[in-house]
């Protein structure tokens, strides 16, 4: 721990670069609760505020942004049904309905404590195991990275387990829509039915969105629901200590997969939340309790999506390869002050390379602090009456839409998928298997055909790599397992019945 301590020590002595970092940290936290402006939309704005500042105050402003961005977006998925961001989608579905039951507050503490568990955990490993996983991942190929995404897909199964057919179609749904604007490789444009701005593919954001702020705002105006009771009382840290004991495998198996699913180029907290989200269910004793206000689902997001950060920073520092949009930004900051990340910097820069361990640590006490001290006044949002709140919501969903990419086009894409989102809940069709299809589709699409280009068509390099016939056992293995739940849940459900 003496590098970590000797990080700390370098930020915590320098006022300015403290002020900064809190000053990042709430301006994070703002974007990441007001739906549709992420981290992402917060580091970009920031970034030119760095020209100014030398590389280490640049990099305090930018990630206090990083991690309060990432940090906040529980807020709004705990009190509206809301994600904040992409990254906290698989929070909306047992923190809002905790919410809704009177919890708020037991629903942000959990939320709270999990962003910081999951950063600071996250940041302790970029300190120590950073050069080691960078070895490994240089050795990932194409064929690990397609077996993996298989792997990730295969936890559809799990997420539609009470009913698995309505769930399959939904993910198939979402790897259909995924497909949609140019193919990744022979650029071939698909299902764009003459709409350029389709090329571009559908937006994430956009999507998000409607199925989640447009939709919700629309079901819940329609339906009249009477304003909640809220229990604002905090005793202690929201909910029992007992509770970390209990889920104290799922918090480690999340950190993990969140670690994990950051490290590896492209994929982010958006995936790793839904993939953590999925396992948590599939692991737990009562999984009907899911998407029911079930506190495992909490833990299992919010630290993975968090774990994600110190995931995403270990190629942006070892290996000059951002793991996340966040990270590239990062990366832009370094190289406006003439910085090339990678194995040099830790040998040209020790200084900034600590200051940015010291900086993530820090970072994840600040947002601590800073959402433990909103604890009482975050739930009151739930008091203001709904013809008060629902406009506001209305234009924070149209310009967040509209902020991501700058195209009014994504204004259509919203609504068309706000009444998607209805037409599912009357099916009984869940979101997060389409959700997961969506992020994972193009992925696997992308990584299979370079693959089999490499093998000039052979699938059997497939098996033959330890790695790739390792994550291709642990799918089937998935795949048979859900089978086999899905069998005995179906067997007790009629026996009760009988």
């Amino acid at each position: 721990m003496l590098v970590l301590a000797q990080a700390l020590q370098m930020v915590i002595q320098q006022p300015f670069m403290m002020v900064l970092v809190l000053m990042g940290a709430v301006i994070g936290l703002v974007f990441g609760a007001i739906p549709g402006l992420t981290a992402t939309t917060g580091v970009a704005l920031a970034l030119p505020l760095t020209f100014a500042l030398n590389p280490e105050m640049g990099m305090a402003l930018l990630i206090g942004i990083y991690v309060g961005g990432i940090s906040g977006g529980f807020i709004a998925a705990t009190l509206l049904g809301i994600p904040g961001t992409p990254a906290s989608i698989a929070t909306c579905f047992d923190a809002y309905p905790l919410s809704q039951q009177g919890q708020p507050v037991k629903a942000l503490a959990i939320g709270a404590t999990a962003s910081f568990m999951g950063t600071l955990g996250s940041t302790i490993c970029l300190v120590y195991i950073a050069p080691i996983i960078a070895n490994i991942a240089l050795k990932l190929s194409p064929f690990e990275y397609s077996t993996l995404m298989f792997c990730a897909l295969t936890l559809i199964a799990t997420l539609a387990r009470e009913e698995p057919f309505r769930g399959l179609a939904s993910g198939f749904l979402g790897i259909l829509l995924g497909s949609i604007g140019i193919a990744p490789i022979g650029s071939t444009l698909r299902f764009t039915f003459g709409l350029v701005p389709l090329s571009a593919g559908l937006n994430l954001l956009a999507m998000i969105l409607g199925i989640f702020a447009i939709k919700q705002i629309s079901v819940d105006y329609a339906e009249d629901k009477p304003i909640p009771l809220v229990d604002l009382e905090v005793k202690g840290l929201g909910f029992r200590l007992g509770e970390i004991v209990d889920n104290a495998w799922n918090i480690v198996r999340s950190f993990l997969i969140g670690l994990w699913i950051g490290f590896l180029p492209g994929m982010g907290a958006g995936l790793a939340n839904l993939i953590a989200y999925a396992q948590a269910k599939s692991s737990s004793k009562h999984p009907e309790k899911f998407g029911k206000g079930a506190p495992e689902g909490i833990w299992a997001s919010e630290v993975s999506n968090n774990a994600a950060i110190g995931g995403a920073m270990i190629p942006m520092l070892t290996l000059g390869i951002p793991g996340d949009s966040v990270t590239a930004l990062l990366l832009g900051g370094l190289m406006i002050h003439g910085l090339i990340p990678g194995p040099l910097l830790y040998i040209k820069q020790p200084r900034l390379v600590n200051s940015i361990f010291g900086l993530l640590a820090i970072s994840a006490v600040i947002c601590l602090v800073l959402c433990y001290l909103g604890m009482r006044l975050f739930p009151r949002v739930l008091t203001i009456p709904r013809h008060y709140l629902y406009p506001v919501l209305m234009v924070l969903s149209f310009v967040g839409s509209f902020a991501s990419n700058n195209y009014s086009f994504d204004f259509w894409i919203m609504l068309l998928f706000a009444l998607v989102g209805m037409l599912m809940d009357m099916a009984k069709m869940p979101m997060s298997p389409m959700i997961l299809g969506f992020i994972l589709g193009p992925m696997l699409e992308e990584n299979l055909r370079r693959a089999l280009t490499y093998s000039a068509g052979s699938w059997l390099p497939f098996i033959t790599r330890p790695v790739s016939a390792v994550l291709l056992a642990i799918a089937v293995f998935s795949l048979v397992n859900s089978v086999i739940k899905m069998r005995r849940h179906q067997a007790l459900q009629a026996g009760k019945s009988a």
